[in-house]
């Protein structure tokens, strides 16, 4: 578990090889000890509703071969039973402390990557160029070719000529802001044998991109970084509150100010907005009227720095939501809306979309999902799916308020002030999810369930694991 605190921010590969390792060794330890560790919580009874409900909606869905083959996504709650199987108290805060470290990390990493720049910003296409089809255009700024990160024209012309004929590449590009995939160039003998295959000129970088650490995408990045900053925030105050500036306060307060300036340069605006929400309810459970009038301040200078990067970043009038993003997920979910009442039951599957995207009436291409958890679950797996996850995220919440408030005089701070931390993770989380789909996002997912496991195991009484039936 130690590993996957380290690697779950930056890499869903890393972590699920760590959740393995873990695996294996609670399987060996249950065998050896005929105890699994398991306990029963109130969440059992909505997870396993939510998991059949999800399993049904597959196999009755519109495409069957493509939903069935998604159940596996779900598997990712069983970190959450994981968790509280094999992690003590006392470990718990050290793995919480551990990740927001590597979240650290990140933002030191996001520094460094804006400074060093990206790609190579197109500044003319010839007619001959393949790109044009896969629209990409003067102005965009291409950073990858076939996974691999490029610095110049030559790099992307080596690239297709070192590619076996027939070879499909997928081209990283950033257009005003956004980091878009477009797959499809197909290598032909002909772009081999030319002396530029691209067909662009370009010889200067990009700084105008958003940081996404080491992950593979800005918003999963922010997502986990907005539970992260809750988390740290919540230590920080606890910390205060029982020891003025000891250690641990004034390292979480450090930690909560860097991750809070990775998050902004994802200049992802929803994630800032539900960031600003679950602080706010952070410091209502934990402040004095005047401390809550310096979070407030620190809220302000958070948002005004996102404000600044969201106008360097991405497109004109991104600020007021006047862009073309904004208006693309607005028609997208009144589309969703209006077709959810076709399925309104088990829904029309999950990922079903994407092989009717536009024959249901969806515009443009790029965005292949709603952008909003509650719409995506009702409609890939019904309004029952969804009132399942509804109570799920209840439960979460009222276990981190109900622990929260039982330990408020407790000598436990650290125990306290992560549970209060949860208080705001999860009030953002949901904040967020209400126009992104961060629930179907398997990186964010699994922090999500980690920490579900991580708040079971800080509220139960000691000793953690109680033996079972």
């Amino acid at each position: 578990m130690l590993l996957f605190s380290a690697f779950a921010p930056h890499s869903i590969a890393a972590a699920e090889i760590s959740l393995a390792i873990a695996a294996g060794g609670w399987l060996t330890r249950s065998i050896a000890s005929r105890e699994t560790g398991l306990r029963h919580t109130r969440f059992d009874l909505p997870i396993c509703l939510f998991f059949i409900w999800t399993v049904a909606s597959c196999f009755l869905s519109e495409e069957p071969g493509v939903s069935i083959a998604k159940i596996q996504s779900t598997c990712v709650v069983f970190l959450f039973y994981l968790t509280q199987a094999i992690v003590t108290r006392r470990i718990a805060v050290w793995l919480v402390a551990v990740m927001i470290l590597s979240g650290v990390a990140g933002t030191a990493y996001s520094l460094y990557d804006l400074t060093r720049v990206r790609g190579i910003v197109i500044e003319a296409i010839s007619s001959e160029s393949p790109l044009p089809p896969l629209k990409i255009e003067t102005g965009d700024a291409i950073w990858r070719v076939g996974g691999m990160r490029i610095r110049s024209v030559a790099e992307i012309d080596q690239i297709i000529k070192a590619s076996p004929v027939d070879t499909s590449l997928r081209i990283s590009v950033i257009s005003q802001g956004e980091h878009l995939e477009r797959p499809g160039l197909t290598v032909t003998q002909a772009m081999r044998e030319s002396a530029s295959p691209s067909g662009i000129a370009g010889n200067r970088a990009t700084h105008r991109f958003r940081a996404s650490g080491w992950t593979r995408h800005y918003s999963t990045y922010a997502e986990i970084l907005q539970l992260l900053v809750q988390l740290a925030f919540g230590l920080a105050l606890a910390n205060f509150a029982n020891h003025r500036f000891n250690l641990w306060s004034k390292l979480s307060f450090v930690a909560t100010a860097l991750l809070a300036l990775g998050l902004a340069l994802t200049a992802m605006r929803t994630v800032l907005v539900a960031v600003a929400f679950g602080v706010c309810i952070i410091s209502f459970r934990g402040l004095t009227a005047k401390a809550r009038t310096i979070s407030l301040v620190g809220l302000l200078i958070l948002l005004a720095i996102g404000v600044f990067v969201v106008s360097q970043t991405r497109a004109r009038d991104a600020i007021w939501l006047g862009d073309d993003s904004s208006s693309l997920r607005v028609q997208v979910a009144r589309v969703g809306i209006n077709r959810i009442p076709q399925h309104p039951v088990f829904g029309h599957g999950m990922d079903a979309m994407q092989r009717h995207w536009n024959e249901w009436g969806f515009p443009g291409a790029d965005m292949l999902h709603l952008h909003s958890t509650p719409l995506q679950l009702a409609f890939d797996r019904g309004l029952p799916a969804l009132v399942f996850w509804l109570w799920i995220i209840w439960i979460f919440w009222r276990t981190a308020a109900d622990g929260e408030k039982s330990l408020r005089d407790s000598i436990d701070t650290n125990r306290f002030g992560l549970l209060l931390g949860a208080t705001g993770a999860v009030a953002g989380f949901f904040a967020s999810s209400m126009v992104n789909y961060n629930f179907g996002d398997g990186e964010v997912a699994l922090v999500f369930w980690w920490l579900a496991g991580i708040l079971v195991v800080l509220k139960t009484s000691e000793p953690t694991h109680a033996p079972s039936n």
